[in-house]
């Protein structure tokens, strides 16, 4: 008996695929000589109960490339199934092929599903302005920009005389502030409290007088 070719089973989304991968399991995550695979077959079909299913059941990897280097994100011709991919699957808008471009850049200049680039293009902005966890664009070069600071908490620029620059910032601190930063609710609600606690632990430490007394001025 023929064994059915699963690329063509994905691509036109034949009931007899699953049942298949399922009694193979391993075959899912299975590329042609081109490295074309079962999830760029349904990327490029819009199968997108197929796309769901590769992934969440069978852990086929969104970013998987083919010869060329290009993830399924390169094959996507509808904007419902690249919101798939990336809102869902979590496929890398950022990924290059082997000639340096990205899925956003080589289906705009294919010119046949612009939409679609548009909305790689809306998804990038949108994470350039700081949804991205911190990281920025500048001239198309990406950047780590600094969390922002807690409410309540603001920083003066001065200038300040040689004597006064102290020789190297206080070891504890900075360890605090490094471990603080590699959390990973270091953006959510607890992490800036204790973002702001170290602040004000800093301050009052700066602010002592050379006797140790606290000098700070009273808040309240």
């Amino acid at each position: 008996m023929t064994t059915p070719n699963i690329f063509i089973l994905a691509s036109d989304n034949s009931p007899q695929l699953l049942p298949l991968l399922r009694s193979n399991p391993s075959i899912a995550s299975s590329q042609d000589s081109h490295g074309y695979s079962l999830l760029h077959a349904a990327a490029s079909y819009n199968h997108h109960d197929l796309l769901r299913t590769l992934h969440h059941e069978f852990h086929v990897d969104p970013n998987i490339r083919d010869e060329d280097g290009e993830t399924p994100l390169f094959v996507t011709e509808t904007v419902e199934t690249v919101q798939i991919l990336v809102e869902e699957l979590h496929c890398d808008i950022s990924h290059t092929n082997d000639e340096g471009i990205t899925a956003e850049e080589k289906i705009r200049g294919e010119g046949d599903f612009v939409v679609v680039a548009d909305y790689l293009k809306e998804v990038r902005m949108r994470a350039r302005d700081g949804t991205n966890g911190g990281m920025q664009e500048r001239d198309g070069v990406g950047e780590q920009r600094p969390p922002p600071l807690p409410p309540n908490v603001t920083v003066n620029m001065g200038t300040a005389t040689e004597d006064e620059v102290p020789e190297e910032v206080d070891p504890v601190f900075k360890a605090k502030i490094e471990e603080l930063a590699a959390r990973e609710d270091f953006r959510d609600e607890e992490g800036q409290r204790r973002l702001k606690e170290l602040v004000t632990e800093a301050v009052r430490g700066v602010e002592r007088g050379s006797d140790g007394r606290d000098v700070r001025r009273r808040l309240d």
